[in-house]
């Protein structure tokens, strides 16, 4: 059994990334945390929560196939914090239910730790997330 605690980030690929970072943190108050360069993934917290940013025609970005409009989609994932973590329990769970998925350490809202990835019928990627083992980096306020 998965038992999801709350949603730990969301990510949205973007077309103009200063357009984007703008809005979220003059308009709705997201503080800047980090940028991982490695993956080009702009994070920005609200609350207790993170919202990743990703250009699309970044490493991520450009997974997700055209840019946001008729053609293509701006959500990347969506990650559900689960607790109590049982990889192995969560992993047997998803392949009795035909759910092929894959196992990565991840940065989240509360630091890194074990991310399991899967994708609704629909084709939706999720994250579900388990413990940090690392704690989150310090906002650096720019």
């Amino acid at each position: 059994m998965i038992s999801i605690q709350n949603i730990d980030h969301v990510v949205f690929r973007v077309r103009d990334l200063d357009r984007s970072v703008k809005f979220y943190m003059d308009v709705l108050g997201a503080q800047f945390e980090q940028h991982q360069t490695h993956v080009d993934l702009y994070q920005l917290r609200v609350g207790t929560s993170l919202i990743d940013l990703v250009p699309v025609d970044g490493v991520i970005g450009r997974k997700g196939g055209p840019a946001p409009g008729p053609d293509g989609h701006n959500v990347d994932h969506v990650y559900f914090r689960v607790a109590p973590w049982d990889e192995a329990g969560i992993i047997a769970h998803l392949s009795a239910h035909g759910i092929i998925a894959e196992v990565a350490n991840r940065y989240g809202a509360d630091g890194v730790g074990p991310s399991i990835y899967l994708t609704d019928p629909d084709g939706n990627r999720l994250e579900l997330k388990g413990p940090a083992v690392t704690p989150p980096v310090e906002p650096s306020g720019g």
